[in-house]
C-alpha cells in the first residue's frame, strides 16, 4: 500500500484522537504511579465502547474485520494520549493466537469475549533480555503446566494467556485459563502496565503449537504485536515532538525564543525526521501482515519506533530545563512509557537479531 492512509483511515485517525484528547489526561495517570494493580479504566471502557478491541477481529467472531493497518492508527492515538492500559496490545496478541492457531472451540470459547473487551488476554514471554529463550522457565507435563512466567503485561487483570513452555523435548505454544492461578504484582516506573508473575502449580493448558511451529507461532504473535507497539511508541514521539516545538516557540531566554539557538532548534528537526521514519516504517508493516516478509517488516517499525520514542522523551525534558522534571508537567509519564514500551515485546536487542537474521536469509 501507499504510505498515505485513505480516506476512511483519516476518520478513524481523527475521531479516535478526538475521544482519546477528551476523555484522557495527566490528572487521570498520574496518581497510577503511585498505585500498584491499578490501571486507567475509563481508558479500557472507552476502547471497549468504540469498538477499538474488536476491530482487527473477524466479524464471525464478533470483530470488525478491518486490519492492523487500522489497529494500529488507534495504537498511535493512544500514545498520543497516554493510554493506561496495555489491553488494547494484549488482547490482539492472545486473540490473534487464538484464531491463527486455535481448534474451532477455542475461538468460539474466547474471540467473542476478547472481541467486546470482556475478557483480557496476555502474552506470557518475552519479558527477559531473550524474547525467545530456548528453555522457557514454564513447563508443560501432559496438559498442566508447571513454573513461573515473569512480568507479564496485563497479567494482573487477565483472564487467559498465551505461554510459551518446555514440551516433552521440544517448545509449545499454549492456551491457559487464568481463574485460580496465582499472581504476584510487580511494582515498576510504570505501574499501568498491570505486570505480574504469574505461578502456575499443575496448571492446566491446551496446546496451540509444538516444536518448530510453536516458536514460529510466538515469534508471529510478538511481530505482531510489535506493530501495533510501534505505533504507540510512534504517537508518543510525535506529541513530545510537538510539546518540545511549542515550549521552544514560547520559552525566551537572551531577549528571544529558545528555538531560536541551533541547539534546540536541530534536536526538534532531529526528532522530526526520527518520527516521519517511525511512521513509515509503521504503515510499511502494518500493511505486509500475512506477506513473507512481515516479520522484517515489524522489525524494523518496531526498532525505529523505539529510538523515536525514547530520543523524544530525553530531548523533550531537555529541551524544557527543570520544569521539564516535575510531577506536574508529567512529562516523566512519557519517559516511563517509552522504557516500559522499549522492553515489552522484545528488547531492541532481541529485534536486531531478528533484523539480522532475516536479511541475512534474503541475502544469501
Amino acid at each position: 500500500m501507499t504510505i498515505l492512509y485513505d480516506e476512511g483511515q483519516q476518520a478513524i485517525a481523527t475521531e479516535s484522537r478526538r475521544v482519546l484528547e477528551a476523555r484522557v489526561s495527566k490528572d487521570d495517570l498520574l496518581p497510577l504511579l503511585e498505585s500498584v494493580g491499578d490501571y486507567h479504566r475509563s481508558f479500557w471502557d472507552t476502547a471497549k465502547e468504540q469498538g477499538w478491541t474488536a476491530l482487527a477481529l473477524p466479524e464471525a467472531q464478533g470483530g470488525l474485520g478491518l486490519g492492523l493497518v487500522e489497529l494500529g492508527l488507534i495504537a498511535h492515538q493512544a500514545g498520543r494520549s497516554l493510554s493506561g492500559a496495555p489491553f488494547l496490545t494484549s488482547n490482539f496478541g492472545a486473540a490473534k493466537a487464538i484464531e491463527i492457531y486455535g481448534t474451532d472451540a477455542q475461538k468460539a470459547r474466547w474471540l467473542p469475549g476478547l472481541a467486546s473487551g470482556e475478557a483480557i488476554g496476555a502474552i506470557a514471554f518475552a519479558a527477559g533480555p531473550d524474547a525467545l529463550p530456548g528453555q522457557p522457565d514454564v513447563t508443560l507435563t501432559g496438559d498442566l503446566l508447571v513454573g513461573v512466567a515473569s512480568a507479564v503485561s496485563g497479567g494482573l487483570a487477565a483472564d487467559i494467556a498465551i505461554v510459551l513452555a518446555n514440551g516433552p523435548g521440544m517448545p509449545a505454544l499454549t492456551l491457559v485459563e487464568l481463574a485460580g492461578v496465582e499472581r504476584s504484582a510487580v511494582a515498576s516506573f510504570d505501574n499501568s502496565r498491570c505486570l505480574a508473575d504469574l505461578h502456575f502449580a499443575g496448571t492446566p493448558a491446551e496446546t496451540l503449537a509444538v516444536g518448530h511451529a510453536a516458536r514460529d507461532a510466538a515469534l508471529h504473535v510478538l511481530a505482531l504485536q510489535a506493530v501495533v507497539t510501534a505505533h504507540e511508541q510512534t504517537g508518543g514521539a510525535e506529541v513530545l515532538m510537538e510539546i518540545a516545538r511549542d515550549y521552544a516557540l514560547t520559552r525566551r531566554a537572551f531577549g528571544q525564543p529558545i528555538g531560536a539557538f541551533q541547539s534546540v532548534k536541530h534536536r526538534i528537526a532531529e526528532l522530526y525526521g526520527l518520527v516521519e521514519l517511525a511512521r513509515a516504517n509503521c504503515i510499511h508493516a502494518a500493511a505486509r501482515e500475512g506477506q513473507p516478509d512481515f516479520i522484517t517488516a515489524a522489525a524494523a517499525a518496531r526498532l525505529s519506533a523505539t529510538e523515536a520514542y525514547d530520543t523524544a522523551a530525553r530531548d523533550c525534558i531537555q529541551i524544557h530545563g527543570g520544569i521539564g522534571v516535575t510531577w506536574e508537567l508529567g512529562l516523566h509519564l512519557h519517559m516511563r512509557r517509552a522504557r516500559s514500551l522499549a522492553i515489552e515485546q522484545g528488547s531492541s536487542l532481541f529485534w536486531e537479531d531478528v533484523l539480522v537474521d532475516r536479511l541475512a536469509g534474503e541475502a544469501a
